[in-house]
């Protein structure tokens, strides 16, 4: 686990620097400089081709990612990425074509509520041509053990510079209309780098050669594009649905609730970037052993993280509400739902890269494209009568489904387990500092409430995890840092 404490750590702390920015942008600057509807507009626009992107990109980086290793040549591995970068405009092409030809029918679909969308559709495949191929490339790094660059283009650099055009916004240098197509720019320019990136690690050979496994790699590809679309639909879905029913302020009340609840899965996406090649190798070499080893630690580890995060989302949830406008307000539930959402797929640990580095990740795939259907209706029930708390709510009964899914899943058919006695733990001090903390409130200014919550949270909760020996690896690290601290 060294390389992944290492990786992890500047991967977390690259993250959470990232969800900073992204906080201040999308709690104060995204609400005053752009206002409700360009803020749910460029929300929009990126939903959309964050949905499509699995398409595009054909599962090209989970496929690069699960056989890179297994090419034994420096020659067969260039020909390998050389196929996982030409290959995805076998798809792309078409759609491309497909979208041109019905261009005023998708116009009309999607703009039959909301006439503001009508004229930044075309950003849309642009914008998840970008994506696709950032994945792709931030994958050929990943394989060479260079996740960290990659993750702060993704979590840092773009943030950085959507606050910078927010500025510009500010300064009358950009207009609200303006800074929708300078997002475009954005994601361009985060494709290119890392793609130049990538090919300073490995110069590129590039020739269309088709690898000897290529129907194994051809199957594994249709089940990830069927994977990468149930999890972007479950992600970014239900603001499209939001769209079709509701005016498109609404979805910037609900991307400022989504947001906040996404930090609760920081640590999971920063851990899963060294992990999943990791895991790849471990059962490519067949170490179970090692492997449901691997799987108990990341689940107590991000358990324990993620726990933390969420309480301190959770009991400062009304104080960060308070700097927000009022018609924001009712977001608060939905901060609730999403976030319990994401904390039990936080918990499961290193689960999905064990689903799709195993033969029977089909099966499970196949399951996801109901529970996308699930969703969709689910949110078309909802969302008529509840607005975008009954949206919240199908994504909390949705995902929930889809995680408890994939566990069953992994215990019964790999018989790999990833909580012990210390989850029960875990929870149980989660739950009951959540109760001491909540309903207690600081009569100062909501900044300085949240601080002093948030230091006293602290305080309480890493003592109580410590002293319980929830997890033997951070209280490794903390007698470390005890030890440096005491000298």
């Amino acid at each position: 686990m060294g390389i992944v404490l290492n990786q992890s750590l500047k991967n977390t702390i690259i993250t959470y620097i990232g969800f900073a920015i992204g906080g201040i942008n999308t709690i104060y600057l995204y609400p005053v400089f752009l206002g409700a509807t360009f803020y749910g507009l460029t929300n929009y626009v990126t939903s959309c081709a964050n949905v499509i992107m699995p398409l595009f990109a054909i599962g090209m980086q989970n496929t690069l990612v699960k056989y890179y290793s297994q090419y034994n040549t420096n020659e067969e591995r260039s020909r390998f990425l050389s196929f996982t970068v030409l290959f995805p405009l076998l798809s792309i092409i078409p759609f491309l074509l497909l979208g041109l030809f019905f261009y005023d029918e998708i116009v009309f679909f999607l703009s039959k509520e909301n006439a503001i969308v009508k004229n930044y559709i075309w950003l849309i495949p642009i914008i998840g041509l970008s994506m696709a191929y950032f994945e792709i490339f931030y994958a050929w790094a990943r394989v060479h053990m260079h996740s960290v660059f990659g993750n702060f283009i993704k979590e840092v650099g773009l943030r950085l510079f959507s606050l910078v055009l927010l500025l510009g916004v500010y300064y009358k240098w950009l207009t609200v209309e303006g800074f929708v197509y300078a997002t475009a720019v954005l994601y361009i320019l985060a494709f290119l780098v890392t793609m130049f990136y990538a090919f300073r690690i490995q110069k590129p050979t590039f020739q269309f050669t088709i690898p000897a496994n290529t129907k194994e790699i051809l199957i594994y590809t249709f089940y990830i594009i069927l994977s990468g679309s149930v999890a972007n639909l479950l992600l970014d879905g239900d603001k499209m649905i939001l769209n079709q029913y509701m005016k498109i302020e609404n979805i910037a009340f609900y991307s400022v609730a989504t947001y906040i609840a996404l930090v609760i899965s920081v640590p999971s996406r920063a851990m899963h970037q060294i992990v999943y090649p990791i895991t790849a190798k471990l059962m490519h070499e067949n170490k179970h052993d090692e492997l449901n080893s691997l799987y108990k630690k990341t689940s107590i580890n991000l358990q324990m993280v993620g726990g933390f995060v969420m309480l301190c989302i959770f009991v400062n949830i009304n104080q960060l509400y308070e700097m927000v406008p009022k018609e924001y307000s009712g977001g608060i539930m939905v901060v609730f739902m999403i976030g319990l959402s994401k904390y039990f797929d936080l918990i499961l640990g290193n689960n999905n890269a064990i689903i799709f580095n195993t033969k029977y990740y089909r099966t499970v795939l196949f399951l996801g494209v109901a529970l996308v259907a699930l969703t969709v209706g689910l949110n078309m029930i909802f969302i008529p009568i509840y607005g975008i708390i009954g949206s919240a709510f199908a994504t909390l009964l949705s995902i929930t489904l889809y995680s408890l899914a994939k566990l069953l899943f992994v215990v019964k058919k790999l018989h790999l387990y990833p909580f012990t006695n210390q989850t029960l733990h875990s929870l149980g001090i989660t739950f009951i500092v959540f109760l001491l903390f909540y309903f207690w409130q600081f009569p100062f200014h909501p900044i300085v409430g949240i601080v002093l919550k948030s230091f006293l949270v602290t305080v309480v909760y890493i003592y109580a995890n410590y002293k319980f020996v929830i997890s033997v690896e951070i209280n490794q690290v903390l007698d470390k840092l005890i030890k440096k601290f005491i000298r």
